[in-house]
């Protein structure tokens, strides 16, 4: 017996995730704060669960353990609270909460953020956006899975995910909300899931009406015009050095997936990062094929590494995913659960008795706990969150209500989403409207495809103090 050999050995794992819980400037006036208080965009919910619980899920049903997530510093208490508070719905992860001085006017980009927290990330790991939800039929382990073999047996150094977009119902949006997100013209080898070529923004400036490229990239492969993002990356540890050799990369989607393409096939790049993206200790098994750059030429032997970008593409037909960075997904991702759940209402006593036997809702609803709705009120294709009072004779059509919200009574809603804390006055009409946390709309407004931010109405309702205040001093003086 070696008793010098230590009794319980730790397993190294294998992955580490690192989830980028960022301002959410898109998601504005929903991410923009309540006074002092902040609102996370990672805490927005989804059918009345923080949109994090989503990738967290995903990430412990694919085995992996340790998790990294980075937020920005005034959000920290928040996601704390949060991840101490409710860590029984994910047992088996160790979460190691960090943050990063940015603010929502200045961001920060995905590269800047990985350097920062590179001696955190000792392993392989895989890169996660808080607002991605996958479709139940789709496992992180099929990324993983890819990543693993091309990665063991080809020298490939990432596997990136890619996802059908979805296009809104027709009505569910407005064009005041901003901008849906433009698919990402993508070519790829579907045979062996390459990823050759990703527009970038500098292709689209130089050449908006078209899409160039080279012909010896379309021989055996598909060019996507269909195609969003997820913002999911499974990556050697290597990456992070070849992020800090091209420091001036600051968008990871960008600037440095599409770079990584092009180190692929081009014979000069490879010569110039091989070292840095395939050290000595990374060495993968001799690869069956030799690949060749934009001009055709042979750039590897078949005994060396791939340096292959992977592509996992996961079609509309195989389940929805999608990600919430607009408000017009947010939206339609709450509506997309409540097409899959059945009248969920409080199943606790306390709960259901402040429901009025009189009030309508929908088997396609959904109402948080402790939230009071009173006689006469209809609810249809909405989610209502936790502590709201929606008073008589309302109606709510296809909306999502944040928590502590207040409706008076015979208020009128089609279409909204309402941040928290906001309180709509008696016989108020809104259709297509989003609120700031806070907000208060008086009694008797109409608001139609608007943005209502907090700046807007302390403005209206300040100028009428000023005002006051000018008159009295006025007749003082007389």
């Amino acid at each position: 017996m070696d008793f010098d050999e230590p009794a319980i050995k730790v397993v190294k794992q294998e992955f580490i995730a690192v989830v980028l819980a960022g301002f959410g400037t898109e998601l504005a006036p929903l991410t923009s704060s309540h006074g002092d208080e902040p609102c996370p965009k990672a805490l927005l919910p989804i059918a009345n669960k923080p949109m994090l619980d989503f990738p967290l899920k995903w990430i412990e049903e694919s085995g992996i353990r340790d998790v990294l997530i980075v937020c920005p510093a005034r959000h920290k208490a928040a996601m704390s609270h949060y991840i101490n508070s409710d860590s029984s719905t994910w047992p088996s992860l160790r979460i190691d909460l960090q943050t990063f001085d940015e603010t929502a006017e200045l961001g920060v980009g995905t590269c800047a953020v990985l350097r920062h927290f590179a001696n955190r990330i000792k392993q392989d790991f895989v890169l996660l956006p808080c607002d991605f939800v996958p479709s139940p039929s789709f496992p992180l382990t099929r990324i993983l899975d890819k990543f693993r073999t091309e990665a063991t047996y080809d020298g490939s150094i990432a596997t990136t995910c890619f996802f059908a977009a979805h296009k809104p119902d027709k009505g569910a949006s407005t064009e005041e909300w901003g901008p849906l997100p433009t698919p990402v013209p993508v070519v790829y080898d579907q045979p062996s899931g390459t990823l050759l070529y990703v527009d970038t923004p500098d292709d689209t400036d130089k050449n908006p009406e078209e899409l160039e490229l080279n012909m010896s990239l379309l021989s055996r492969t598909r060019l996507s015009g269909n195609l969003q993002d997820s913002h999911v990356y499974v990556c050697r540890q290597s990456v992070l050095d070849a992020m800090q050799e091209k420091a001036h990369l600051d968008s990871i989607r960008e600037e440095f997936i599409p770079w990584l393409c092009k180190v692929q096939y081009s014979r000069s790049k490879r010569a110039k990062y091989e070292h840095i993206l395939n050290p000595p200790s990374n060495t993968p098994n001799p690869i069956l094929n030799s690949h060749h750059d934009i001009d055709g030429e042979e750039t590897a032997s078949p005994s060396s590494p791939s340096l292959r970008v992977g592509i996992v593409v996961h079609k509309a037909e195989e389940g929805y995913a999608a990600r919430a960075n607009t408000l017009q997904s947010y939206l339609e991702l709450n509506r997309h659960f409540l097409s899959k759940t059945t009248y969920t209402l409080p199943s606790d006593p306390e709960s259901r008795a402040l429901i009025d036997p009189k009030a309508q809702i929908s088997s396609d609803s959904m109402v948080g706990h402790t939230t009071k709705v009173e006689e006469r009120t209809s609810i249809k294709k909405s989610v209502i969150g936790k502590h709201c009072v929606i008073g008589k004779m309302a109606k709510i059509v296809g909306c999502v209500i944040l928590d502590h919200c207040v409706i008076s009574d015979g208020v009128k809603l089609d279409g909204c989403i309402l941040g928290k804390n906001t309180k709509v006055g008696t016989k108020a009409e809104l259709s297509r409207c989003v609120t700031q946390a806070g907000y208060e709309i008086d009694a008797g407004e109409t608001y139609r495809n608007e943005k209502l931010e907090l700046s807007d109405w302390t403005a209206r309702h300040g100028s009428t103090d000023d005002d006051e205040e000018d008159e009295s001093e006025e007749s003082d003086d007389s």
